[in-house]
């Protein structure tokens, strides 16, 4: 069986979380089954593994509808993408899509990065399930990151296909963190400020909670950087502008919790990476948080700072914060990405005799 894993997401220099899914699955996939890499720009074999590859288009490209054109010469038997938008037309191959979310057809906010033209696309193409319904359906089989996510999916009878669901992983320390409850009280962020993510409850909360400090750790506008500053107390909220992976884990690592206040995900990857740390997360009460967080999480209103307030407090008993702290270490091992891998697999072979 020839895989091809399609990595023309991947960033240059820096994985955002699309494309550290693709480099982590395909380096785990390449230890278990020959695989071939789909890339659109030689650069991005330095944020890859070692493996063998072939040139495509750019996925964003106004050919991507006709990219089958190109990978039929490479003929593989299936191809898998870390995105629902491959385009399906003319292969001669299995095809295996990942769906993330749903999350664009509530919150219809392009991504700030796509030029106009591809922004006013992106519109049309969440203004209305039909569309994605008809893409999806062309394919053989689809990824999701949750039960959440399959269900939504389901619920809105997004396609006909198989659809299999593959939790994300996160690294995992060689041995089990054993953590007491740091001196220091940092809230630690990790996401967009779009708004559905509702970072301003978090900095609201910032107000009724003297001694602690709401660490922002992603890229900010100089809007946004005012507009949050203004709602909490002078000097409460540390804007780290875009941290590395050596500052996010260092903070993570001696946060007193990392927390989000967001109305949607399709996953939720920061919540295992500070889980599998031993970090306590404090996360809106939504069932993909439920479900990705589990029972050593703590849950809050979104709607009220109260409730989140109420949720730190809770934290601040040594013995309750130590407890959480060994729960979440414990829940997110399942959360790795060899699992990943060895579903995945199993999902192409099938896949592969399915449509044979």
């Amino acid at each position: 069986m020839k895989i091809i894993f399609d990595c023309r997401y991947t960033r240059l220099g820096r994985h955002d979380g699309i494309s550290r899914y693709g480099a982590r699955l395909v380096e785990e996939l390449g230890k278990l089954h020959p695989v071939t890499m789909l890339i659109s720009d030689e650069r991005q074999l330095e944020m890859l593994p070692d493996l063998p590859w072939v040139m495509g288009p750019d996925p964003t490209g106004v050919t991507e509808p006709w990219v089958a054109r190109t990978v039929n010469r490479f003929a593989p038997d299936v191809v898998f993408t870390p995105m629902q938008t491959m385009g399906p037309g003319g292969r001669r191959y299995a095809l295996v899509t990942t769906v993330h979310d749903l999350i664009y057809y509530k919150h219809r906010t392009p991504p700030r990065d796509l030029n106009p033209a591809l922004r006013l696309l992106w519109r049309g193409y969440h203004l209305w399930y039909g569309f994605q319904r008809a893409v999806l359906n062309r394919a053989d089989a689809h990824v999701v990151d949750s039960e959440t996510t399959r269900q939504l999916m389901a619920e809105h009878r997004m396609t006909r296909n198989p659809m299999h669901v593959v939790l994300l992983g996160t690294e995992q320390p060689a041995t089990p963190p054993d953590r007491t409850i740091p001196e220091t009280r940092d809230l630690v962020y990790m996401g967009s400020f779009m708004p559905y993510k509702n970072v301003e409850l978090l900095a609201r909360s910032l107000a009724d909670l003297p001694g602690y400090r709401l660490r922002l750790m992603s890229r900010i506008s100089d809007a946004d950087r005012t507009r949050l500053a203004a709602m909490a107390p002078a000097g409460t909220i540390d804007f780290l502008g875009g941290a590395s992976d050596e500052q996010y884990t260092d903070a993570l690592t001696s946060a007193f919790a990392l927390v989000s206040a967001s109305r949607d995900e399709g996953f939720g990857l920061p919540v295992v990476e500070a889980q599998a740390l031993g970090t306590p997360v404090l996360l809106s009460d939504t069932p993909i948080f439920r479900e990705i967080g589990g029972e050593a999480a703590g849950f809050f209103d979104p709607d009220d700072t109260a409730s989140f307030v109420r949720a730190v407090r809770e934290l601040e008993n040594p013995e309750e914060w130590r407890r959480r702290s060994q729960a979440s270490s414990e829940w997110a091992r399942r959360y790795n990405w060899p699992d990943a891998a060895r579903q995945l697999l199993d999902i192409l072979r099938e896949t592969v005799a399915r449509k044979r």
